[in-house]
């Protein structure tokens, strides 16, 4: 394998995560709506805790602060488009 077929598999890869990004940030929409019908605030730090400590047991040891990283981005995104669905729809 040279360099172009190594980007060309980083090509594809990303664009797989693209699409599951696009999927999570719908679901985080629907969520939102969810949260504001039912008045339960946006963020839940137990879960997002829960979440990693569950993913931390199927990553390898040297690879775990990268995804705790990753996954720390991921929930921001998903509670800033919460808030934007909510400031959309009335809610502050």
């Amino acid at each position: 394998m040279n360099l172009q077929d190594f980007r060309q598999q980083i090509d594809e890869i990303d664009r797989g995560l693209v699409d599951l990004f696009m999927q999570r940030m719908d679901l985080s929409a629907e969520i939102a709506h969810y949260k504001k019908k039912h008045n339960l605030p946006i963020h839940d730090p137990a879960r997002e805790q829960q979440k990693l400590h569950e993913l931390s047991g199927t990553i390898r040891e040297d690879r775990r602060a990268y995804v705790a990283a990753f996954y720390s981005l991921l929930f921001e995104l998903s509670r800033a488009e919460q808030e934007r669905i909510q400031r959309l729809s009335g809610a502050v």
